[in-house]
């Protein structure tokens, strides 16, 4: 082992395989380990504020460390995005004009963007309001390949700071600009795209229903994570309450039901009523309503363009800015990526009924029986 393998953080007890820690315990290509934030301000009425969000991924057996910053004002769809050589400091989480900094643990963090890239720039703080909380854990195998074996964390949070978007400067103060941020890590399909071989004929191993929901109320959130098959079989299925109070164990809500509405002529949700249901058959509902969608699929790297993928390499370091009106995206190229809406939520449980706002992040890639679409390219009505 050479000297410059190990880091300042190999002198700490934190090992967890044989290894020093900037090697990973697995050699698999598609290992990956993400920060993932979204920040809103005011979304009422005919003018919402921008819907802004960030990520920063390292790719450990790809040597490369990327992020993007990917902004919805009006019908602007602006990105800036970054790639360069993963080197061997962990702690460097700055890839051309964008940081992200840990200021305090699992409670504070700063992301930047730096002017001169684009049509966006910002410096903002998030601090949480709340526990950050495990999901369970994303496992699936597909053909005999373990193609996503993963763990998260979630948390909300407000922002301070400033935010610059095509000029205008927005004053970003926690009491009205508020958000949710993610860590997560394991394997899941990054980098240059693999060969597809059986999997392309297999439509039951292909598809992909998803949804990933934050939903912030008073003294508490709810988060859903559902992942289906065509067939409806579920790869996961989760509502958990998460309380503000961290003394407060977070409760399971039951199963996940979903009816989901669609924009006629396309695959995107114009509403949704999810239900969890206990095995007593009590049952609370949340009604979904979509309001501002971020296509985080075109510019990013979620796979869309075959030249910019998380974890691709783009050489020593490489620095971008695209701008898209969104009225303009290609309506097909929507269908096959997740798309993270700013939504409001109307709970009901029993007789009481509770408001609260937050992230919907929808997608139905491929066939799926439940909502007719037998090809890849069938529409909703």
């Amino acid at each position: 082992m050479s000297r410059s393998a190990l880091s300042e953080m190999d002198d700490y007890p934190i090992h967890q395989v044989a290894e020093v820690v900037r090697h990973v315990g697995t050699s698999d290509r598609n290992f990956y380990d993400r920060y993932y934030f979204n920040c809103h301000g005011d979304m009422r009425g005919d003018s919402p504020e921008p819907w802004l969000i960030v990520g920063l991924g390292v790719y450990p057996n790809l040597g490369v460390v990327d992020g993007f910053a990917v902004v919805r004002h009006g019908d602007d769809h602006i990105v800036v995005r970054a790639s360069k050589a993963l080197g061997d400091n962990r702690n460097d989480l700055t890839v051309g004009p964008l940081t992200v900094k840990v200021l305090d643990g699992l409670q504070r963090l700063q992301v930047s963007l730096e002017p001169g890239h684009g049509d966006v720039s910002f410096d903002l703080v998030f601090d949480a309001d709340g526990p950050a909380v495990l999901e369970p854990r994303h496992y699936q195998r597909q053909l005999e390949r373990v193609t996503f074996d993963t763990m998260r964390f979630v948390q909300t949070g407000g922002w301070t700071g400033s935010l610059t978007v095509d000029g205008e400067d927005f004053d970003v103060q926690p009491d009205t600009w508020r958000g949710n941020r993610d860590r997560s890590w394991g394997v899941r399909p990054v980098g240059e795209a693999e060969p597809p071989g059986r999997r392309a004929a297999e439509t039951d191993a292909a598809s992909f229903f998803w949804i990933y929901s934050v939903m912030r109320f008073e003294d508490y959130v709810i988060t859903v994570i559902v992942q289906e098959l065509r067939t409806g079989e579920r790869i996961m299925g989760d509502a958990r309450r998460v309380w503000n109070d961290p003394a407060r164990d977070p409760e399971w809500l039951g199963r996940v039901e979903h009816e989901v509405e669609f924009v006629s002529g396309g695959r995107e949700p114009s509403g949704a009523t999810l239900r969890f249901v206990k095995p007593s058959g009590e049952t609370i509902s949340v009604r979904c309503a979509p309001k501002v969608a971020n296509f985080i699929g075109f510019g990013t790297g979620y796979g869309l363009e075959q030249d910019w993928r998380h974890g691709m390499w783009q050489g020593d370091e490489k620095v971008q800015a695209l701008r898209n009106k969104v009225s303009e995206l290609d309506p097909t190229m929507k269908m096959f990526c997740p798309v993270d809406h700013y939504a409001n939520f109307t709970l009901v449980e029993g007789d009481a009924e509770s408001h609260g706002d937050g992230l919907f992040e929808f997608a139905v890639i491929g066939p799926h029986d439940q909502y007719g679409f037998a090809e890849y390219v069938d529409v909703a009505p």
